[in-house]
């Protein structure tokens, strides 16, 4: 084997080796911090004047006994509070969570509460860890009673009135 060959092989591996250090970053930064979206978001503008609603259409009132905040009581974001509204919350480290955790624990997509019949339900979405609701894990969809603590990782949010 000459001295060509053996310098080919070399610059080869390197290659190669480079390769796979590459790939075993992109895998550690996509764990970290999420699959990044390149789509554009189509930006909506409201109508002129709200449409009217007939009674039937209109939404239910919030009772009294419905919890109307989120309330994260244990982990990195104690004290922070969310006011609920119709919309769902997502919870992860993902960047476009609607509660972002810094949380080694947490998935990037870990959980989300949603309303449905008027009441609050937690989902996991496949996390690592689990989502728990009151030392129970929860497998499916679970309504939320107010006051119960749900537990991702390190932190624990509560329903509140």
């Amino acid at each position: 084997m000459n001295a060509l060959e053996l310098t080919l092989i070399r610059i080869g591996f390197l290659a190669v080796l480079w390769l796979f250090v590459i790939a075993a970053v992109g895998v550690v930064r996509t764990d970290l911090f999420g699959q990044v979206s390149h789509r554009r978001r189509r930006v909506t503008t409201a109508p002129a004047s709200p449409p009217q609603l007939k009674p039937a259409d209109r939404p239910p009132r919030t009772s009294r006994a419905a919890p109307q905040h989120l309330l994260v009581t244990a982990g990195a974001l104690a004290g922070t509070t969310l006011g609920l509204t119709d919309q769902q919350i997502t919870i992860g480290r993902a960047d476009d969570a609607t509660l972002v955790l810094a949380d080694d624990y947490a998935s990037t997509r870990h959980a989300r509460l949603f309303p449905q019949d008027g009441q609050w339900l937690v989902e996991d979405l496949g996390s690592t860890n689990g989502t728990y609701l009151d030392r129970q894990k929860v497998t499916a969809p679970t309504p939320v009673p107010i006051g119960v603590p749900i537990r991702i990782g390190k932190t624990v949010l509560e329903l509140r009135r």
